[in-house]
């Protein structure tokens, strides 16, 4: 894992050597969070081209792997960020067809993958990355970005230059970018409580959108548009003569075969280890193979919590499964005042605000990085095998698919609804409200084909949209968080070969009940989940009959638990404080783009307990130390 930047100075106009030199190597100083083990600067093309890295060894720790590296005939450059799982396969088929290598990275088997196929390799990866190469023959300048942009990668034009880096902060330090508040991007955010399109909260700025592409070249006036390479597609396959016993098997073996390709290192690795099923499958898995396999747990102080708060702090659980895999396992509590704690450092290294309350992994990843530099998570098995049937009810009985998005853009409009963020946003309303957040829901589905729905089409429908989205998000907000602490995730249900074989699994496979017209508002009162999943016991069904093999049956049998601190309660406890000298603040910087009544209504309905607004509140707290440190601070 890296951290990477550039500069391609379009239409040839002269760049300043020296000057544009100093630039990017001031953009990856401010990358070195990403990188701490080495740095690295090529200029290209008589100084058109500019490449910086920052490193964080993890495969062939020798300089021979430093980057940016160039292609032993000179013709390519590249500058990139992320892990080739099946990287030691394509050096071998490459080995066999003469090619020679110089180091034993993934990084120059990723060079020479598009040496001698071409962008059309890239289907041939299984990793995460996000990468620039440079064609010194074409003059053309690739970026790309893995399958289910797990790394992120951000671009904007500035008159003649083409600059781009796996944060926008470095951006940011180009002297000749001025930074502007993307109202667009404020209301996605507090409609979804996350953005949707390839937007950021920077005007200009954008992130290349997941399985996609750009190539530049110098004849370009304009960012060409983004081509993508490859893209989700749910479906049932309707081989009759495959079944359910066969189905589990071959889930059995592929993530088997995914937790081992992703333990390759030459460092040390863990896992984070929860109470759920698919962080406590990968340990398990990991164990065989890791006979002192440090394992991580994030639990919560739960004095002053109450309801569906207490079963939060899943530490009991994580320590009976380190007991019977054998780990070396680390826990630590969190407290209400850690949120205030680290809230600066967290938005700063966030950047956009993105899905949910994301200060517990923010510990969970300082914690793992202290024993080891790659850790594995559970990402992608609720999206990938239907983990929240509550949410795919809402739209399941409709008769076409207008119908369809229409139901399901009103239940993921999950802070605000269209009538409230007119009253929320007012400051700035006039000029968001010909910004349709419906449209942007809609346009998610673009690429999909549109077939005949049914009960089972509506829910692949679904995992398509949260994958895309929901998912995206998570991803996100995982690699900025684990990166601040130079810290390597990796999501072994995201390997290639598992998320080919997911999408076709068959819906009644992963639901029981999915005609069930039963729905759930996560925002109410009281135990909702739990009861919600001990009547209907849904979701994530031939998962958990694999994984019970691995796992205690109260843990594959149990109901779905998310990683989320008591901030309901602690809001209205020991946060309160905090979160009042937000809100009575006349001068916070939230007030020039929001309704200031509007959100002292909010808190005094949650503070009296006749709502639970924990998400929006949160929201508000960390779009408020956004405009301080980026609009404010100089950025």
């Amino acid at each position: 894992m890296c951290g990477i930047a550039g500069i391609m100075c379009l239409q040839r106009r002269t760049c300043e050597v020296k000057k544009t030199e100093a630039v990017v190597k001031y953009m990856t100083d401010l990358l070195a969070h990403r990188g701490p083990d080495g740095e690295g600067q090529m200029t290209m093309d008589e100084g058109h081209v500019f490449l910086g890295h920052r490193r964080l060894a993890i495969i062939d720790l020798s300089d021979a792997a430093k980057q940016p590296m160039q292609s032993m005939n000179g013709r390519f450059a590249i500058t990139y960020n992320g892990e080739i799982y099946n990287y030691r396969e394509l050096r071998e088929e490459l080995r066999l067809l003469g090619y020679r290598f110089a180091t034993r990275s993934d990084t120059e088997v990723l060079l020479k993958v598009y040496e001698v196929w071409g962008i059309a390799g890239i289907k041939r990866l299984n990793g995460i990355f996000a990468f620039a190469i440079w064609d010194d023959y074409k003059k053309e300048l690739v970026i790309a970005r893995d399958r289910y942009g797990t790394k992120p990668l951000y671009y904007t034009q500035i008159a003649d230059q083409f600059i781009f880096a796996s944060e926008y902060k470095a951006i940011l330090a180009h002297p000749d970018f001025s930074k502007k508040l993307n109202v667009n991007a404020v209301k996605e955010y507090f409609t979804f409580q996350n953005i949707f399109s390839n937007i950021t909260f920077m005007e200009g700025i954008k992130i290349l959108e997941a399985g996609s592409y750009i190539k530049i070249s110098y004849e370009d006036k304009v960012i060409p548009e983004a081509v993508r390479y490859w893209d989700y597609h749910f479906y049932d396959e309707h081989n009759t003569s495959i079944t359910a016993k066969e189905y589990e098997e071959e889930l059995n073996r592929l993530f088997v075969q995914a937790v081992k390709r992703q333990l390759v290192s030459d460092v040390s690795v863990g896992t984070y280890l929860s109470g759920g099923i698919d962080s406590g499958s990968i340990s398990a898995i990991a164990s065989q193979y890791i006979s002192d396999l440090k394992t991580f747990t994030c639990g919560f102080d739960l004095h002053s919590a109450s309801g569906m708060e207490l079963a939060y702090d899943e530490r009991e659980k994580a320590e009976h499964m380190s007991y019977l895999f054998k780990t070396e396992h680390y826990e630590m509590v969190l407290k209400a005042g850690d949120m205030e704690r680290c809230m600066k450092e967290l938005v700063w290294h966030l950047e956009d605000p993105r899905v949910g309350q994301s200060y517990p992994n923010f510990y969970a990843a300082k914690l793992a990085s202290n024993f080891v530099k790659v850790v594995l998570a559970g990402s992608g098995g609720d999206e990938l095998f239907a983990g929240y049937p509550w949410r795919y009810y809402r739209a399941v009985n409709c008769h076409s698919f207008d119908e369809y998005v229409s139901n399901y853009f009103e239940y993921w409009q999950r802070l605000l609804n269209k009538d409230e963020i007119e009253q929320f946003l007012a400051p700035i309303y006039d000029e968001v409200k010909d910004y349709s957040t419906e449209a942007v829901f809609r346009d998610v589905f673009k690429n999909i084909p549109k077939v005949e729905l049914s009960p089972e089409q509506s829910v692949n429908y679904s995992l398509y949209l949260e994958a895309k989205t929901f998912l995206h998000g998570l991803l996100i907000v995982e690699d900025k968080i684990s990166m601040t602490h130079g810290l390597e995730t990796r999501v072994p249900f995201l390997d290639n070969d598992l998320v080919d074989f997911a999408m076709r699994v068959p819906v009644k496979l992963k639901l029981s009940r999915f005609q069930n017209t039963e729905v759930l508002n996560e925002n109410e009162q009281g135990m909702k989940v739990d009861k919600y999943f001990q009547r209907n016991k849904d979701g994530k069904i031939i998962l958990r009959n694999v994984m019970s093999k691995y796992v205690p049956k109260e843990i594959s049998a149990g109901e779905k638990q998310g990683f989320s601190a008591p901030d309901a309660s602690w809001f209205r406890g020991e946060s309160i404080d905090y979160v009042n000298s937000i809100v009575s603040d006349s001068n916070a910087p939230i007030y020039h783009y929001l309704e200031r009544r509007y959100i002292e209504q909010t808190v005094k309905k949650h503070m009296s307990g006749e709502e639970n607004k924990r998400l929006l509140i949160w929201s508000i707290i960390n779009f408020n130390e956004w405009l301080k440190l980026f609009m404010q601070n100089g950025g």
